[in-house]
């Protein structure tokens, strides 16, 4: 993991919050009972040391005094460029959400209309998970290699197209036909619009709007919330997906009149000034880089673990082990989401201050003592509040992951790395909520219900996510950062 370990040793003498390394403050006195020939040795093995394993100590030091929590108000603020490039990545990205949890809120519906039961509606949905990785690979590739405005807009008139026929599906088959290829659009806009809205931001600024891009798809399920009780109770589920379009038809237009980033233009000038073909460009940055991209999509797995483990189950925990209203597991969503949007940004602000990994280690710390507050109460009021800071130390961390991603990204792969990372990592976790389903059912509470027993989901949730957010913890401190790296420094490739 030596990719992983020496991460992070290339600080842009600009940045003021720079970190300080071990060769800067190794001692330069001779130690007490040591010979003076053998000063040069013992200092170069503290060196060693301390480079290998400094970045560890880190998270325990306090921040660097130089480093100033600066006025939120004032990092908000972008030039006319910046702010539209940035809104077209959230627009995309809100627009995926709300297209993903139409399926998710229309199960019964769709269950009804072709006449199998809700659980085979899901498969849909596990398709979609499944089919993402390929996205990703296909369009970061084709955005690293030409561009990002176009690819982007291709993927969201296909979104157009499939959102529009899943309207018009007569049978399940065509319905997950058409949601498979839907995953694999939806696997490649993150990619797309995160390193479209990275690499346009002011480095000072990236932080703060790392938190509300990955809050986008909060914002999508709470969007797609509100259009299914005000389409589907009165116009059927059709409709749904029907005007769902308009929103991405909207962000197309937006998206036309996008341009390329600086960082862009120069990693695909340094692209061309190469002699290599692009596949031997792909096959060098693998070489040099295998170990961050390993370690990029086993945080991207725990990450994603998380996320799912925390949300996908819980609507049905309320509703079933605690036997409230469909109502109210949709407040408790709501209530949720809201936490989400407020951990997102918070964090996401102050990881310019305290770091990228300091801020997910915070949040991985944090969240888990909320654990008994979200699984054990019985009354509605303080699962809500469970719920709520649940959400806000999940997606606390969440809202750093774009711009961590975007910051160890390999030059020239700032579409492709944090994608495709983003998106294996989705594909592994995408058993969580079976794994907890299928515990809880085999574990009930000891108590019978109407003479039925009563699955245990809490309890599997809780040991579940108390387990993945240790992971979370031991995979950030073990890692490193590069904040503040400048994506605009001219790349050279050897030819």
């Amino acid at each position: 993991m030596e990719d992983v370990l020496e991460l992070g040793a290339r600080q842009p003498d600009n940045v003021e919050n720079a970190y300080t390394y071990a060769e800067e403050g190794a001692p330069d006195t001779a130690e007490p009972g040591r010979e003076a020939e053998d000063q040069p040795a013992a200092l170069a093995r503290r060196t060693r040391l301390a480079g290998r394993f400094g970045h560890i100590w880190e998270l325990f030091e306090r921040p660097n005094p130089r480093s100033k929590l600066q006025n939120p108000l004032t990092l908000l603020k972008l030039s006319p460029r910046q702010a539209y490039t940035f809104s077209v990545a959230f627009l995309g990205w809100m627009v995926d959400a709300i297209d993903f949890f139409c399926v998710s809120m229309s199960t019964t519906e769709l269950g009804d209309a072709f006449n199998v039961e809700p659980s085979r509606v899901t498969s849909a949905i596990t398709v979609t998970l499944m089919l993402r990785p390929i996205g990703a690979l296909v369009f970061g590739i084709i955005a690293d290699r030409y561009g990002r405005r176009i690819p982007l807009m291709v993927n969201l008139f296909l979104f157009t197209i499939i959102e529009l026929a899943s309207g018009f599906s007569n049978n399940l088959s065509t319905f997950v036909g058409l949601r498979a290829v839907y995953g694999i659009l939806m696997g490649g806009e993150w990619g797309l619009g995160s390193s479209l809205a990275m690499e346009a931001l002011p480095v000072e600024s990236r932080g703060i709007f790392s938190g509300i891009l990955q809050e986008g798809y909060a914002v999508g399920n709470l969007v797609a919330a509100m259009m299914y009780y005000a389409i589907v109770p009165n116009l059927g589920w059709r409709a749904l997906y029907w005007i769902s379009i308009i929103p991405a038809a909207i962000t197309i237009v937006l998206a036309y009149f996008l341009d390329e980033t600086d960082a862009w233009r120069q990693a695909r000038q340094a692209q061309r000034a190469s002699s290599k073909p692009y596949h031997t460009i792909v096959l060098d940055m693998l070489k040099q880089h295998w170990a961050r991209c390993i370690y990029a999509v086993v945080l991207m797995a725990a990450m994603n673990f998380l996320s799912h483990g925390s949300q996908d189950l819980y609507p049905t925990f309320l509703k079933k082990q605690h036997d409230f209203s469909p109502k109210q597991a949709t407040i408790g969503t709501i209530v949720g989401n809201l936490g989400a949007i407020v951990g997102g940004m918070f964090f996401g602000y102050i990881s310019e201050y305290l770091g990228r990994r300091r801020t997910i280690a915070i949040c991985s710390v944090c969240g888990a003592c909320f654990i008994p507050l979200w699984i054990l109460p019985s009354q509605f009021g303080q699962l809500l509040a469970g719920a709520f800071f649940m959400q806000v130390f999940v997606q606390g961390a969440w809202g750093v992951i774009p711009v961590y991603l975007s910051e160890i990204s390999p030059e020239g792969f700032r579409a492709t790395f944090p994608g495709l990372s983003y998106q294996l990592g989705n594909l592994v976790s995408a058993s969580a909520s079976q794994i907890e389903a299928t515990m809880g059912e085999k574990t009930p509470l000891p108590e019978l219900r109407d003479g039925a027993q009563v699955p245990n989901y809490g309890r599997v949730q809780g040991i579940l996510m108390g387990a993945v957010f240790c992971c979370v913890l031991l995979l950030i401190v073990v890692g490193r950062e590069e904040r503040g790296k400048s994506f605009t420094q001219s790349t050279k490739i050897k030819s």
